[in-house]
């Protein structure tokens, strides 16, 4: 598959109200599958926000509440769905992003590795364990959730031991920090040659304002795609084959030297 349809759906993410924005994500699950998408990528929390201190009583557990839904959604729009939610595990929730395939089925779930002690993630989360890369028709992608775009080290280990392709990043990002969240998803892109496809929260929800500007930044650090500070779905094409082409052109992974610095 040389080529992949994605669309990115920046929302601005209603508190504490689920039903609220599951009915934004249908429409917006519609328009990407009427565009012909493979792929539609949602924000972090998007179905709730950052409402932890009853974060216990909106999150679902795997196959269950909105997971359930997502992948109802999924089969009938025939898409890949993937963007973080609150996923109940035993007494603790863990903030997850589930990936569905078009056929309803979890391929995967990645649980948000780095907690953000500024939103109080720490205080009422649990972290999750282990970095998550999927193999996956148009090649291997690893997923990350906001503040992880802040630890190199985690997309290193996808890109160096995994051969991910693409790194996909659903995020509640503050505009109060927008130059951070520009200036790292192109320094992954470059010191990954990889796809970086992200996915922010846009408008105020909870008294914070989130950035937007959801990106889709290609192998050689270029901007395929960004969106403003409003909610958008934005649908594009990008080319599979510039992932092989910038890594012949600057083998940074042959010379890589963690005999030195691991």
């Amino acid at each position: 598959m040389p080529k992949l349809t994605v669309s990115l759906g920046q929302m601005n993410i209603a508190l504490a109200d689920p039903k609220r924005n599951f009915a934004q994500v249908e429409q917006m699950a519609a328009l990407a599958a009427q565009r012909r998408s493979h792929v539609l990528v949602l924000p972090e929390l998007w179905s709730t926000g950052y409402c932890l201190d009853v974060a216990k009583e909106h999150a679902s557990e795997l196959s269950k509440g909105m997971f359930a839904q997502l992948s109802t959604l999924a089969t009938q729009q025939k898409i890949v769905i993937v963007g973080s939610i609150l996923e109940k595990r035993g007494l603790e929730v863990a903030n997850s992003a589930p990936l569905f395939a078009p056929s309803g089925r979890m391929i995967g779930i990645y649980r948000k590795i780095h907690l953000f002690g500024l939103m109080d993630e720490d205080k009422y989360l649990q972290p999750g364990q282990a970095p998550v890369a999927l193999d996956l028709p148009w090649g291997v992608v690893g997923l990350a959730i906001c503040y992880d775009l802040r630890f190199p080290e985690l997309f290193r280990k996808y890109t160096r031991d995994q051969n991910a392709r693409m790194l996909i990043i659903p995020a509640e990002w503050p505009m109060a920090r927008l130059e951070h969240w520009r200036a790292l998803l192109i320094a992954r892109a470059i010191e990954n040659q990889a796809y970086v496809i992200a996915c922010n929260a846009c408008g105020e929800t909870g008294g914070t304002v989130f950035a937007g500007h959801s990106m889709i930044v290609d192998p050689w650090g270029r901007v395929v795609v960004e969106i403003g500070e409003q909610p958008q779905l934005v649908t594009v094409e990008i080319e599979l084959d510039v992932v092989d082409e910038v890594r012949k052109t600057i083998p940074v992974f042959n010379d890589l030297r963690p005999d030195i610095y691991g």
